[in-house]
C-alpha cells in the first residue's frame, strides 16, 4: 500500500493478477490434468496459454511433472507418487459408478480403434471393431474377459468407457444419444478429437515394450523414472515424490514414510511445503503425526468430506464415531461386526432423510463398505481383516472432546458442527 494509504502502485497489482492466474492456471491443470478447447474449462486453457512457460519450470522443478499446451490441447502428464492407492477408479459421469476391469480394458482398446478410424465414427461401428479385437486375441478370453453385443451389461460398460471419452473431448458427439445404443433403440455419431486422442495416455514408456507380466510390476514400468546416481539427486526424487504426495492426498503420514524420506521432511520442510502453497493456495496443517495441505474451500477436491446427499451425510456420522473411538482406544481396531450395526442404527435414525434404497433390505452392507472406501481414500482409516482402525486425520470430526493434547492431528478446539474439510486430489 502506498504512504497515503490509497490503492497499490500499479506495478504490484499487475504482479498480484499475474499471481492469481497463475495459481488458477495451475489449480485448473490439477484438477483436470488434460484442459481442451471447446470444453467448459475454456478460460483457464487460455491462462495456461498464456503462462505455460512458467507453469513449466514450476511443475519440473517441484513435482517432476511436464506440461504439453498446444493450440488445441494442455495435458499435464502427471506420474503418481504411488501405484498401489485402489481408492482411485475412473468413475462414470452419470452413474457414478467405478470402473470395472473390463470397463478399462474397453477404455483402452477404443482408444487403439479410434487411433485407426476416419474423422468421424459412430458407437455402433466402435462397438464392433471392440468385438473384433475380443474375438482375435485369445488371450483376453484367457484372463476372463468377454464381450457379447447381445447383453445388456457389455453394451453398458462400453457407454460408459464412452462417457469418459467423452467427458475428457476425445469424442465430440454430433447426433444421437448413448442411451438410445444401451436400448438397442439407435446409434450415435461423433467427431474424434485427434489432439486430445493422442494427449491422453501420460506414460513414459509404450505398455508394448514392459515384459513384466504381473499388474503391479507393469504399472511401475510404464511410469518408471531414471533412476538417481548421486546423492543430490537421491534427494531431489524424495522431495519430488513427497510434493507428488501433498498435492495428490488427503495427509501424508509420517508412519508411512522410510527413514529416509522422514529425514529429508524433517530438514527440509518449510522449503518443500512454501512454494507449493504460494503456488497453488492451498494451506499447510502439520501436526505430529503428518502434514497436508487443505483446500479449503473445497473447489481443488475430486473427493471431500463434509458433502451433501446420502453418501456424504453417513460418512460424516460415521467419522465422527471413529473419532470418539480412536480417542478412547488409540490404534485399536473397530470391528466389522461393530461398523455393520452403528451404519444400521444411522440407517433407522436418519434413513427418511436419505434416498430410498438406503432403507432397502441389506443396505448396510453396501454402504458400510462404500463409506468405509471413501474414508479411506480420505486417509481417516485403513482397512484389516478384523475391521478398521480409524487415521489420526479422523480427530478433526470428533463434534465434542476434551481439548486437544499437543501434537494431535487436525482436532477442532471447540465443538463445531462444520469440521475442517478433509480432501484428496484427482491423479
Amino acid at each position: 500500500m502506498s504512504e497515503t494509504g490509497g490503492k497499490p502502485p500499479a506495478g504490484e497489482q499487475l504482479a498480484r493478477q499475474v499471481d492469481e492466474e497463475r495459481r488458477r492456471a495451475l489449480r485448473a491443470l490439477l484438477m483436470h490434468p488434460m484442459l481442451c478447447a471447446g470444453g467448459p474449462w475454456t478460460t483457464e486453457l487460455r491462462l495456461v496459454r498464456m503462462h505455460a512457460e512458467y507453469l513449466r519450470i514450476w511443475l519440473q522443478r517441484h513435482v517432476g511433472w511436464t506440461l504439453v499446451v498446444d493450440p488445441e490441447v494442455a495435458r499435464l502428464r502427471k506420474t503418481p507418487a504411488r501405484t498401489d492407492d485402489p481408492t482411485r477408479p475412473a468413475v462414470d459421469a452419470t452413474s457414478r459408478l467405478p470402473f470395472t476391469r473390463r470397463r478399462y480394458v474397453l477404455l483402452c482398446l477404443a482408444l487403439a480403434v479410434l487411433e485407426r478410424s476416419e474423422r468421424q465414427t459412430t458407437l455402433g461401428r466402435l462397438a464392433e471393431r471392440l468385438a473384433e479385437f475380443f474375438q482375435a486375441d485369445s488371450a483376453l478370453g484367457e484372463a476372463g474377459l468377454d464381450f457379447d453385443l447381445r447383453t445388456q451389461d457389455a453394451r453398458r460398460d462400453l457407454v460408459h468407457a464412452v462417457r469418459l471419452l467423452l467427458e475428457s473431448r476425445v469424442l465430440l458427439r454430433v447426433q444421437g444419444e448413448e442411451q438410445q445404443f444401451l436400448s438397442n433403440r439407435g446409434d450415435v455419431l461423433y467427431t474424434v478429437n485427434r489432439a486430445a486422442l493422442a494427449s491422453m495416455l501420460a506414460l513414459r514408456r509404450p505398455p508394448s515394450t514392459v515384459e513384466d507380466t504381473g499388474l503391479d510390476a507393469r504399472l511401475e514400468r510404464i511410469i518408471e523414472e531414471p533412476l538417481p546416481e548421486s546423492q543430490e539427486e537421491r534427494n531431489r526424487r524424495i522431495r519430488v515424490r513427497l510434493a507428488r504426495q501433498l498435492l495428490d492426498d488427503a495427509v501424508l503420514y509420517y508412519s508411512d514414510l522410510s527413514a529416509e524420506e522422514a529425514a529429508y521432511l524433517t530438514s527440509q520442510r518449510p522449503h518443500l511445503v512454501r512454494p507449493l502453497e504460494q503456488a497453488t493456495g492451498l494451506v499447510s496443517e502439520v501436526r505430529a503425526e503428518g502434514l497436508a495441505l487443505v483446500d479449503e474451500g473445497g473447489e481443488l477436491t475430486d473427493l471431500g468430506l463434509p458433502e451433501e446427499g446420502t453418501e456424504g451425510h453417513l460418512a460424516l456420522l460415521v467419522a465422527e464415531h471413529l473419532a470418539h473411538h480412536t480417542r478412547a482406544a488409540p490404534g485399536a481396531v473397530v470391528p466389522w461386526a461393530e461398523l455393520r450395526a452403528y451404519v444400521a442404527l444411522l440407517i433407522e435414525e436418519h434413513g427418511a432423510c436419505w434416498r430410498k434404497d438406503a432403507r432397502a433390505p441389506g443396505a448396510d452392507a453396501h454402504l458400510t463398505e462404500e463409506t468405509v472406501t471413501r474414508l479411506r481414500a480420505l486417509a481417516l482409516l485403513r482397512e484389516t481383516d478384523e475391521g478398521v482402525v480409524p487415521m489420526p486425520a479422523i480427530g478433526r470430526f470428533a463434534l465434542a472432546h476434551p481439548a486437544a493434547r499437543d501434537g494431535e492431528l487436525f482436532p477442532s478446539s471447540e465443538r463445531t458442527a462444520t469440521p475442517r474439510r478433509a480432501s484428496r486430489r484427482t491423479q
